[in-house]
């Protein structure tokens, strides 16, 4: 149902058949004990409850009674439909040459099913009105500005690569605008005059979280860890907020709101990271209240030709950090 305000209100999807193969590692498991590892978002007696409403079913047969799993049982979850929370609509793309679409995605609206969303996505949206087209990158929910989809899968492939590592031949910049809180006393940004520059470098890694079993998180000890750099400039200093501009050279999970976090100035507002970049136990990596936008993009084509585009700022990133 779309609104006069330009978003899709709550709305009862169409329910989803999720599939899981078992591994040897898990044979012997309880059904009820498999989903809640597997979906820790619900508890054993949760799966028990759904067991007994016939919403399971192990190699085709609906089961309604918990059991041991043997390796290569393909169980299915059933999952009735539930009702998606409201989201902006998706405006018309800033760019489009017939194969790459740019947009300039509006905070609240995910780009992918997750975290309770299905069909109240971006690609839902996309694919409604550019069949063929697919998003190349992910932007949060709640972060804003340029999202690059493409057409034809060649360059899917090409784009994704550029927009994931750094490049010494700067074929890719991606650069965000942020409002930072201010940093924690013994932080590297406090010596930071206006203009001038911090490099993060802070690997990111999977870390230990009671809600999710594990999280992108600063990893710095973690000898697997992704490298990840960030270049953070200061545009304005004030007491309720600082006002930064971040290019990214790498394309980490959730890069800016731990490399931010993790020099002592998470984002404004983000229930997620904290000062050190390690997650917060109850929060999730959807949750909302932070302001980050990504502001530029510029790309050297295969052909050699530039594109450069630019997403206008939302308000709160347009300067004045104490408003």
């Amino acid at each position: 149902m779309l609104t006069e305000t330009g978003w899709l209100g709550p709305a009862l999807n169409g329910g989803f058949a999720y599939r899981d193969r078992i591994a040897p590692r898990v044979a012997g498991q309880s059904v009820s004990a498999f989903y809640a590892g597997r979906y820790r978002h619900s508890t054993p007696t949760d799966w028990l409850q759904r067991l007994a409403a016939g919403e399971i079913s192990r190699n085709g047969q609906q089961l309604q009674a918990d059991g041991a799993l043997a390796a290569g049982d393909q169980l299915i979850w059933h999952r009735p439909p539930w009702q998606e929370a409201a989201v902006p609509v998706l405006p018309s793309p800033l760019f489009d040459n017939g194969d790459l679409l740019v947009f300039n995605k509006p905070s609240g609206l995910p780009v992918l099913p997750a975290g309770g969303f299905l069909e109240h996505t971006l690609l839902a949206q996309l694919q409604a009105r550019w069949p063929d087209a697919r998003p190349v990158h992910r932007l949060g929910r709640f972060t804003s500005g340029l999202l690059v989809c493409a057409r034809r899968s060649a360059s899917r492939a090409w784009l994704s690569a550029l927009l994931r590592e750094s490049t010494a031949q700067r074929r890719c910049t991606k650069t965000y605008r942020a409002l930072l809180q201010p940093p924690v006393p013994d932080s590297p940004l406090l010596a930071l005059e206006p203009d001038q520059q911090l490099s993060l470098t802070t690997p990111i890694g999977r870390c230990p979280h009671t809600r999710l079993g594990t999280i992108w998180a600063a990893a710095p000890a973690d000898p697997v860890a992704l490298p990840a750099r960030s270049e953070l400039r200061l545009l304005e200093r004030g007491e309720r907020a600082w006002l930064v501009e971040v290019t990214i050279a790498t394309g980490r999970p959730h890069q800016i709101r731990i490399h931010t976090a993790a020099a002592g100035a998470p984002l404004l507002g983000d229930p997620l990271y904290v000062p050190g970049g390690l997650a917060a136990e109850q929060a999730l990596p959807g949750d909302g209240g932070y302001h980050l936008h990504a502001h530029r993009l510029r790309l050297v084509c295969p052909d050699g030709g530039l594109l450069a585009l630019e997403a206008p700022l939302p308000e709160a990133l347009r300067g004045a950090a104490d408003g």
